[in-house]
C-alpha cells in the first residue's frame, strides 16, 4: 500500500479523532445541558407559543459563547490539568494541540457568539452572555487557586443560561422578571451539591493541582458534606419557586417535591457517610435530578 493510500484510508479515523478532541475542548457534553437549560428558559417565557427560528438563533449564539468559554478554560488551566490524573490526558496537557490554537479558537468562538446574539437575538441576551463568559473565565477560573469560595462564585455563570433563554424569547422588548430568576436559582443551588460530590471523589487530584477547594484539609469531610446538604435544602424552595410565581402548576409541584426529596436523601447519605460510594450516589442523583425536573416543567405546561 502506498503512502497516499494509507493516508486516504486513515482520513476518517483522523477526522473522528479531531472531532473528539474539539468536542472535549468545548466541553460538548457539559454544554448540552447549558443549551437545554437555555431552551427551557425560552420555552417558559414563550406564553404565546415558541418562535422556533428565534430559539435556534439563541441556542446557536449561546452554544458559541459556552464553547469558547470552555476552550479558554482549558487554555488557562493546561498546566494544572497536567498535574491531575483525571485531566492529564486532555488535549492540551497531552500535547495533542498547540495552546495558541486553543486560545485563538476559544476567543474567536466566544466573540462570535456574543456578536451573533446581539445581532440575531437582542442586546440584553448578549450582555448576559458576556457576564457569563467573564465570570467563568476571568473570575471563577483564577479563583480556584486563591479561595474555596470559587465553587460558590463559579455557580453564578453556570446558572445564567436559562436567563439568556428567557430574555431571548422576549425579543427586542425583553425584560428580566422574577420568574426568570426562579430558574436561575434552581440551576445555582443544583450545581453546588453536584460539584461538591465530584470534588470529594477527586479531592486528591485537586490538591495535587494546587486548587483551593473546600475539601482541602477537610479530611473527615465535615465541611464538604455539610455544605452539600445545606445547598440541597436550599434547592427545595428554589425548585418550588416556579409554582409560587405561576409558571408551573400542580403536576410540576408534586414531581419537584418528590425529586427534591430524593436528592436531599442522597445529600444526607453523603453528609453522614462521606464515602466514595455516597459521593458517587449524590453525583449520579444530580445528573438525573435536573433533566427530570426540567422535563416536568414541559409536561406541566403541556397538560395545564
Amino acid at each position: 500500500m502506498s503512502h497516499e493510500e494509507s493516508v486516504h484510508d486513515n482520513a476518517p479515523s483522523l477526522l473522528y479523532g479531531q472531532m473528539l478532541m474539539w468536542s472535549e475542548l468545548v466541553k460538548l457534553r457539559l454544554n448540552v445541558m447549558v443549551l437545554i437549560s437555555a431552551a427551557m428558559g425560552f420555552y417558559l417565557a414563550s406564553a404565546n407559543g415558541v418562535d422556533w427560528p428565534a430559539l435556534l438563533h439563541a441556542l446557536l449564539g449561546t452554544g458559541l459563547v459556552a464553547g469558547g468559554a470552555a476552550a479558554l478554560n482549558h487554555y488557562l488551566e493546561k498546566d494544572f490539568d497536567a498535574r491531575m490524573e483525571r485531566t492529564a490526558n486532555r488535549p492540551l496537557p497531552a500535547g495533542k494541540i498547540a495552546p495558541e490554537t486553543v486560545l485563538l479558537a476559544g476567543g474567536s468562538l466566544a466573540a462570535l457568539g456574543l456578536v451573533y446574539l446581539a445581532a440575531q437575538v437582542n442586546l440584553i441576551t448578549s450582555v448576559i452572555g458576556a457576564v457569563t463568559l467573564v465570570a467563568y473565565v476571568a473570575v471563577y477560573t483564577p479563583l480556584k487557586r486563591v479561595t474555596s469560595l470559587n465553587t460558590l462564585l463559579g455557580s453564578i455563570p453556570g446558572a445564567l443560561p436559562p436567563l439568556m433563554g428567557w430574555t431571548a424569547a422576549g425579543g427586542q422588548n425583553a425584560v428580566i422578571t422574577p420568574e426568570a430568576w426562579s430558574l436561575v436559582a434552581i440551576l445555582f443551588f443544583w450545581q453546588l451539591p453536584h460539584f461538591l460530590s465530584l470534588l470529594w471523589i477527586y479531592r486528591e487530584d485537586y490538591e495535587k493541582a494546587g486548587f483551593e477547594m473546600i475539601s482541602k484539609g477537610d479530611e473527615a469531610g465535615k465541611n464538604t458534606g455539610k455544605s452539600a446538604l445545606l445547598y440541597c435544602l436550599a434547592l427545595v424552595p428554589a425548585s418550588l419557586s416556579p409554582c409560587f410565581l405561576g409558571i408551573s402548576g400542580a403536576i410540576y409541584a408534586a414531581g419537584a417535591v418528590l425529586l427534591s426529596g430524593l436528592f436531599l436523601a442522597s445529600s444526607w447519605l453523603f453528609f453522614t457517610k462521606m464515602t466514595l460510594d455516597s459521593a458517587r450516589r449524590l453525583f449520579y442523583s444530580s445528573l438525573l435530578y435536573l433533566p427530570l425536573l426540567l422535563g416536568l416543567m414541559i409536561v406541566d405546561r403541556l397538560f395545564a
